[in-house]
């Protein structure tokens, strides 16, 4: 199992071999990574018998999920005639025959298959699931042994590698919105230390979008510079301990450290404090952990926070979040010094393509959420490390407490 964060000093380097390495290492973590889903699955069959989830945002039913996770992979590597072409195949090329049900488009294309109505699909039983899951692997193995070594043919490997890691970490944080005794060894949040001094960036620019060979998502790519420093920058996130005198000293009602769109935020939902924290005069400050409430350790990083919060935090702090450049020159240009893997971090910037951007064949990887909703970078202690590359970009909406997104700040432009 891997570290619940990226320390400075000890970067480990799945993140550049899950873009990189070749078809032997991309096999022992296609295995690793389905054997982390099916553990995961397990941990909710037992804390949900019936696998019943209320349907709302954020959620999906665990059957449709794993089911989901076996049919990308099958449909872009097993089934897929143009799987030698990587990011330049067809996407609408005719596919072979399903590894498992014939009608399993229908019921497991998320394009298509709106988030509605998957909690009524016929799915197929449990033990059908299961059954096909390890066929579509076995058929993925098979080809993958066949492959080139190079880019293109790899891609579509890499690709189902890292979607079903991102869904092995959204289980993980689906469970904790249900208040699920749901666990996978090796994933839990770490102590930080005190605030190390900040990461000093003089006055320069960064290259965005200049992805190394080997695999990128479609929204890394574009080589363009964009501005990054002077600035002060935070050497690890924030943690509860810096996060909580906000609280105390009354910062959800002081609107002046509100944007507009967090006011509204707020007087919608009637936040008071953080969504994963509850205070009571005599226990304290507890938070969600497998089911249960534990004391809050105030030294892990602020955790479950959305867009609005951070923003509001950085004000009364007389800080601000970073931009994505920003972010990634200091988590490229001193990376024994920049911790991550605590909580995926918001970043000033907007999800947006870069020049020149063309959408790869899984054309709603990317293209449909550029609407202005912020990125994150970093990683949280729920991500695997193949997923967390440092120039890897998150996006979620602003309003999103269920994500474990917390913030590091930056000093104001002066």
């Amino acid at each position: 199992m891997h570290a619940r964060s990226i320390p400075a000093d000890a970067t480990p380097r799945a993140h550049d071999d899950a873009r990189r390495a070749g078809a032997a290492w991309l096999a022992e973590a296609l295995r690793a990574s389905r054997a982390d889903t099916l553990a995961t699955f397990e941990a909710y069959r037992r804390a949900l018998p019936d696998l019943a989830v209320p349907l709302r945002g954020g959620l999906n039913p665990p059957l449709w999920e794993i089911g989901h996770v076996g049919w990308f992979q099958d449909f872009w590597i097993g089934r897929n005639p143009a799987l030698p072409d990587g990011p330049r195949a067809d996407p609408a090329a005719p596919r072979r025959a399903p590894a498992g049900r014939a009608d399993a488009d229908a019921l497991y294309h998320s394009s298509f298959v709106e988030h509605a109505s998957r909690w009524s699909l016929p799915l197929p039983s449990v033990d059908e699931t299961l059954d096909t899951l390890a066929a579509q692997l076995g058929r993925t193995l098979a080809l993958l042994a066949e492959a080139d070594d190079d880019d293109d043919a790899l891609y579509f490997f890499r690709l189902a590698l890292l979607h079903e890691d991102m869904h092995h970490e959204a289980a993980l944080y689906m469970a904790e919105q249900l208040d699920l005794p749901v666990e996978s060894p090796g994933f839990a949040p770490a102590p930080l230390p005190e605030p190390p001094p900040p990461i000093v960036l003089d006055a320069g620019t960064w290259r965005l979008g200049d992805a190394a060979p080997g695999f990128a998502f479609d929204n890394e790519l574009g080589p363009h510079d964009a501005p990054a420093g002077p600035v002060e920058i935070d050497a690890q996130a924030v943690r509860w301990a810096e996060y909580l005198p906000f609280v105390e000293a009354g910062g959800y009602r002081d609107p002046r450290l509100w944007s507009d769109a967090g006011l509204r935020w707020r007087h919608e939902t009637g936040a008071t404090g953080p969504a994963a924290l509850r205070h009571d005069e005599h226990a304290g400050w507890t938070r969600r952990r497998s089911g249960r409430r534990v004391p809050l350790d105030r030294r892990e990083a602020a955790c479950h926070l959305n867009a609005h919060e951070a923003e509001a935090w950085c004000r009364w702090a007389g800080r601000r979040l970073p931009t994505e450049a920003e972010w990634e020159r200091a988590a490229v240009t001193h990376p024994e010094t920049f911790r991550r893997g605590d909580a995926w971090e918001w970043t000033a910037s907007a999800f947006a393509p870069f020049p020149g951007f063309v959408a790869h064949p899984y054309r709603d990887y990317s293209a449909p959420w550029f609407d202005g909703r912020p990125v994150l970078r970093g990683g949280s202690w729920m991500t695997q490390p193949r997923v967390a590359h440092p120039r890897y970009r998150n996006f979620f909406q602003p309003w999103r407490t269920d994500v474990p997104a917390g913030l590091r700040s930056a000093s104001r432009r002066t």
